[in-house]
């Protein structure tokens, strides 16, 4: 079933395109507007390079370390690769380096296409995802065919949005997602149970203060449930209870996404109820957009959820 949340966006060159042309401002504007909107846009062909020999052996790459990691992940801050071991430390190499390039090549092209975003984000983990999703098994709250909002859980992210960059490398299989009811529909559904207003009624004005101060000491000595403002507490809560509620996982209305071999898509993860259904070896960046830069800041969950209980979340 084609989904009319998923926007295919065809005309796109790399690096000498619509870019450039005196319209480019605006149209990349509407892009920004129709991802916060929470719209999909997926490219039909991979929009920016990559080399056939990296491909080839990301390929013959079928396992993580799965006793600590879900996925393989590279952070470009400190050019770490973690969950992959290997007893060939030329194997280690390689793929450390290819993470590390893609994840540069990735940044290129975004701040090419959504101009307004490039100069505010921040660059967060890079990921790779060998692993067949509709037979692993994984923790209830680590489950990815569970539909979801996407939180961190050790990254807060203080009202900033998670905007992710995924690309299916599978020669001939599609990655297969499904959606449901937009984060609003949820929210105004859900939210209640899941907490929002003990979370929000739990932070007077001066302990609030006090946690702004404990948050800060937080970020220092990188502890990161210190710096996990009311916002972060809800989304992360919201994310756990949609995965608990087994009723709302079966009945939910559905609707299937078919991502083809070797296409790339775009989308706020944060708002955009989603499960993985199958597909192997994808490719997937994360960039953290804050409030100040979103072009449509009252489509964004810190809007969504200020406004339903009427407090301040990001502080």
């Amino acid at each position: 079933m084609k989904d009319m949340r998923c926007i295919s966006v065809n005309d796109f060159q790399h690096p000498a395109g619509w870019a450039h042309t005196p319209n480019s401002e605006a149209r990349m504007r509407w892009y920004c507007e129709q991802l916060e909107d929470g719209q999909i846009l997926m490219f039909e062909s991979v929009p920016f390079d990559l080399g056939e020999e990296d491909l080839q052996f990301l390929l013959s790459r079928q396992h993580t370390d799965s006793r600590h990691h879900k996925n393989i992940s590279y952070r470009q801050e400190q050019d770490e690769l973690r969950g992959f071991s290997s007893d060939r430390r030329d194997d280690v190499r390689r793929l450390h380096g290819i993470m590390r390039d893609h994840s540069a090549l990735v940044a290129r092209f975004l701040s090419e296409f959504l101009v307004p975003y490039a100069s505010h984000w921040s660059l967060d983990l890079a990921s790779f995802r060998p692993l067949e999703e509709s037979v692993r098994t994984l923790p209830l709250h680590k489950r990815n065919d569970l539909i979801h909002v996407d939180a961190f859980p050790s990254r807060p992210t203080r009202g900033g949005r998670i905007l992710r960059v995924f690309t299916n490398i599978h020669p001939t299989l599609p990655r297969v997602w499904v959606t449901t009811d937009r984060f609003g529909i949820l929210v105004q559904r859900f939210a209640k149970e899941a907490g929002l207003s003990q979370i929000a009624a739990r932070v007077s004005s001066r302990l609030r203060a006090f946690l702004r101060r404990m948050a800060s000491l937080g970020r220092a000595a990188r502890l990161s449930a210190l710096d996990r403002s009311p916002y972060d507490q809800f989304m992360l809560r919201f994310h756990d209870y949609l995965k608990e509620n087994h009723d709302f996982q079966q009945e939910c209305a559905k609707t299937r996404l078919e991502f083809p071999p070797r296409s790339t898509w775009i989308a706020f993860t944060d708002a955009f109820p989603h499960a993985v259904l199958s597909g192997q070896f994808a490719l997937e960046q994360t960039f953290i957009i804050p409030y100040r830069a979103l072009v449509a800041p009252h489509q964004s969950p810190l809007y969504v959820l200020e406004s339903l209980c009427g407090k301040p979340l990001s502080a």
